[in-house]
């Protein structure tokens, strides 16, 4: 029984000792840290020097416009309840317009596009907002006008190919899309603080990775700590031609 005692107790001393171990290993790596902060600062502001470099002189800027169509069921001026619910049905219905090939077809013609149909529709995207009888038609393009006159175009030639087609009243354009002034793509103050976020991240993990696999002795408290040895004495060093002492363990 008291071995059994004794070999817990030192169970005990050891786990204590390997947590104490690892909270001084944390406090060093925060103090190494603090000691290499201008190397992070240095790699986070060159990589926001890259994301700034990327996004205003390499990234193309995109611009987009959108154009709104209401969706209505009724020819006649009067509208019910019923007409207003079907119209409801019907916008989720009139979303696939969108995706046939005759009116990518038609918008190709009528602006004299040498786009694919493939490369058209990845430019057009058509949302609906909860709960309305609204159609978002918008369009995504590195020219303003172009994506202006798509988004517009669009609106015109499905309203045209709803009512031909479906046999069903012509929905309203509710409002046409004006050129824009700003891209909406790139952010570029975003993508400079996530350049200067990441190179600091980066800086850190390489610090960190360096520190952990570096199993060198640089003190007399890593000889007692890892060794288990204490310290008898400590023997200054002369390097040749150097008058400043080092101390050996």
């Amino acid at each position: 029984m008291a071995e059994k005692d004794y070999d817990n107790k030192l169970m005990v001393l050891d786990a204590q000792h390997m947590e104490e171990e690892r909270e001084i290993d944390l406090m060093e790596l925060l103090y190494r840290l603090i000691e290499k902060l201008k190397y992070i600062v240095l790699s986070a502001v060159l990589c926001a020097l890259i994301a700034g470099v990327y996004s205003f002189f390499v990234v193309v800027p995109m611009y987009q416009a959108t154009a709104k169509l209401y969706v209505i069921n009724s020819k006649d001026s009067a509208l019910n309840l019923s007409d207003l619910q079907i119209g409801s049905f019907l916008t989720s219905d009139y979303q696939e317009i969108f995706k046939t090939w005759e009116v990518h077809e038609m918008v190709i013609q009528e602006l004299g596009l040498d786009y694919t149909y493939g490369k058209l529709s990845g430019m057009l995207s058509v949302s609906n907002p909860p709960s309305t009888r609204i159609l978002n038609i918008t369009a995504t393009s590195a020219d303003p006008v172009e994506a202006t006159d798509i988004a517009n175009t669009y609106a015109k030639v499905a309203k045209k190919f709803i009512s031909t087609t479906m046999d069903t009243a012509e929905p309203n354009v509710l409002s046409i899309a004006l050129k824009p002034t700003t891209p909406v793509s790139p952010n570029k103050t975003m993508n400079v603080l996530l350049g200067f976020v990441l190179g600091a991240l980066l800086a850190i993990g390489i610090i960190t990775v360096q520190f952990v696999l570096d199993d060198k002795i640089k003190t007399a408290d890593d000889i007692q700590r890892y060794a288990g040895l204490p310290n008898l004495a400590m023997v200054p060093v002369l390097g040749f031609g150097d008058s400043n002492a080092k101390l050996r363990a």
